[in-house]
């Protein structure tokens, strides 16, 4: 199995620090934010992982190189515009071949087991699995809303910023019981799922892959992530972020 980070946005809600450094770059914990989802990835056993580059890319291959001293083998795959959350699968159909894959974002910090969620992907039969968790507020975020057996049944996506309102997927409310949770930033995915994009690029991975095949009632699964999750969104996450890490640094295997 093989992976892709995403690290080619702006980051613009880090300005001025991303005008001159990429956000998956900036230092968390004494090293660059991109090296968590990586040996994430590597404590997983995935060491063949594509990173898309836009924003100040020479800087992010120049700091990751090919990926060897973190016991990688890091492919680059640049883009000439942003292509979006979901653009970047279409240019590395090559690259994963017919196997599943994962995609993880360059922004977060968790201690999630992926294997077992790799394990669990498999077992349900699902052509995609999240990793999902329940902060303390969901307001500020999109919901997927699971039953009990982890089946995703509506994705509510947050328009225009916290309060003010959802666009579903589908419409109307599941008919089975289900629990709202906010995506962690990490998927694995099916090949067959190709065949479902858009054409071309820039898309979205959420809106214009996965919550219309959960509208169409097709196999989506979310697997429920209870332990360390911290994400960076705006300056003032970072800042916190670096308090917190510099005052009790969190466990994470493979440093």
């Amino acid at each position: 199995m093989k992976a892709l980070v995403l690290a080619a946005g702006k980051g613009e809600r880090l300005r001025p620090l991303t005008e001159t450094t990429p956000k998956p770059m900036l230092e968390l914990g004494g090293r660059p934010l991109i090296h968590y989802p990586l040996m994430m990835l590597k404590r997983a056993g995935i060491t063949q992982v594509a990173v898309n580059i836009y924003h100040l890319a020479g800087i992010i291959e120049t700091g990751l190189g090919s990926g060897r001293e973190l016991g990688l083998e890091i492919t680059y795959a640049p883009e000439t515009i942003l292509l979006g959350t979901g653009g970047p699968l279409r240019g590395l159909r090559g690259f994963f071949g017919s196997e599943p894959f994962i995609v993880a974002n360059s922004d977060t910090v968790m201690d999630l087991d992926l294997r077992a969620m790799i394990d669990f992907h498999r077992r349900s039969g699902a052509l995609a699995t999240f990793a999902l968790c329940r902060p303390a507020d969901m307001s500020p975020y999109s919901h997927l809303e699971i039953d009990a057996d982890g089946r995703l049944r509506r994705v509510r996506l947050l328009t225009g910023g916290p309060g003010r309102g959802f666009e579903d997927f589908p419409a109307a409310p599941s008919s089975a019981a289900v629990e709202p949770y906010m995506f962690c930033g990490l998927y694995i995915c099916e090949p067959q799922v190709y065949e479902l994009m858009p054409p071309a690029p820039p898309f979205s991975s959420m809106k214009d892959i996965f919550a219309p095949m959960v509208a169409r009632g097709m196999p989506l699964f979310g697997f429920v992530h209870r332990g360390l999750f911290r994400t960076v969104d705006d300056l003032a996450t970072y800042e916190n972020l670096k308090r917190e890490f510099a005052a009790n640094p969190p466990r994470v295997e493979g440093f």
